[in-house]
């Protein structure tokens, strides 16, 4: 439902949510970023940070993206994007890539969402009103990383929550998520006891701000931060 709310101040763009999310990546993890504001974290390490990027169709171990209109041709992620060549970067088939992830190799995932239920269902594959789907690197990546992040905006058009009590959309995976970043909230879910607990908000926001956004109820375990 449509609900016209109107915003109590602005929300953080798509590069700043990138930037929050960024900060929940441990040094020397092995991390996959999915394809949209996910790729963005990898411009917004913090300070002494370093990861191994993993992409499903057969690269491991580089550390960043080659400047527009440089890298190698030959060499792409999973996005199309190209990496840039380091010592120590390993290259395999989709098989073995896809081994990695299914036997439990990597270390986070940051993945976009179209749905997020209460209790951590993901749905990010499928628009049934447009018929529009693609399978792929993601469903592995929801159900065998050891941690998944969303990274998305909080609402689509028209104020329509896409943090709900239950997915309507077809299932990526379930029970998967343990946290969500948006442009106006981090959010935790403790899958243990079915909530969502509101962390952080944005900078003029409130708790019922985020909650008037929000089809699912949220907690708050003491204070809430603010989003830096």
């Amino acid at each position: 439902m449509t609900q016209n709310l109107i915003d109590p101040a602005p929300r953080l763009d798509r590069a700043a949510i990138a930037k929050r999310a960024a900060r929940d990546l441990v040094d020397g993890s092995t991390v996959n970023l999915g394809i949209g504001i996910p790729a963005l974290c990898a411009d917004f390490l913090p300070a002494g940070v370093e990861l191994r990027y993993h992409a499903e169709n057969g690269v491991l171990g580089f550390e960043d993206l080659a400047p527009p209109g440089e890298g190698d041709p030959n060499l792409m992620d999973a996005g199309g994007k190209f990496p840039r060549h380091v010592p120590g970067m390993a290259f395999f088939d989709s098989v073995e890539s896809f081994n990695l992830i299914r036997g439990g190799h990597i270390d986070v995932t940051v993945l976009g969402a179209l749905q997020v239920s209460r209790n951590g269902d993901l749905a990010n594959w499928m628009i049934p009103k447009r018929g529009i789907g693609s399978i792929g690197g993601a469903m592995d990546l929801a159900a065998n990383a050891r941690r998944v992040l969303i990274a998305m905006e909080h609402t689509v058009r028209g104020d329509i929550s896409k943090i709900v009590n239950e997915c309507t959309f077809p299932l990526t995976a379930p029970a998967c998520v343990d946290e969500i970043v948006t442009d106006i909230a981090v959010i935790e879910i403790d899958r243990a006891r079915g909530r969502l607990v509101l962390k952080e908000v944005a900078p003029g926001w409130s708790f019922d701000d985020v909650q008037a956004r929000t089809e699912a109820e949220l907690d708050a375990d003491g204070t809430v931060g603010l989003m830096a």
